[in-house]
């Protein structure tokens, strides 16, 4: 199994930035990214980055978030520009064997699905307020 540990959550002001921290066992899915879960809504995906280096950024944070893995420390760090109310999440790192483009669309209760069978590794989660 992967092992991720989140770090860097906290709060920022719309129009602020914020960076988060994931720190992964190893590398052996297809895709490492982001996914965040409002108040009151289901699971979305964020960022990702896939096995060949290749980011993928769902629309709605494309052009202020920025992903970047660091294969040398096994860490994944999400930098978050240009903050809206909106971006209030928890943010969770996660590592799924399906490509990035098809691990970040997916809706809620395939992510179930994915989890029961071992295809999606979590981490624990990571407070994200703007305020």
């Amino acid at each position: 199994d992967v092992q991720l540990v989140e770090s860097g959550g906290g709060s920022a002001q719309p129009g602020g930035s914020l960076t988060l921290s994931c720190t992964y066992s190893e590398f052996s899915t297809s895709c490492i990214g982001w996914i965040r879960q409002a108040p009151g809504k289901e699971r979305e995906g964020v960022a990702g980055v896939d096995h060949d280096g290749t980011p993928v950024y769902v629309d709605d944070v494309k052009g202020r978030f920025t992903i970047s893995r660091h294969d040398a420390g096994n860490t994944l760090d999400l930098q978050m520009m240009s903050m809206k109310l909106e971006d209030t999440a928890v943010y969770t790192c996660a590592a799924g064997r399906a490509s990035c483009q098809d691990f970040l669309s997916a809706t809620a209760t395939e992510l179930q699905t994915f989890t029961r069978m071992q295809y999606v590794f979590w981490g624990q989660g990571t407070q994200v307020t703007v305020s």
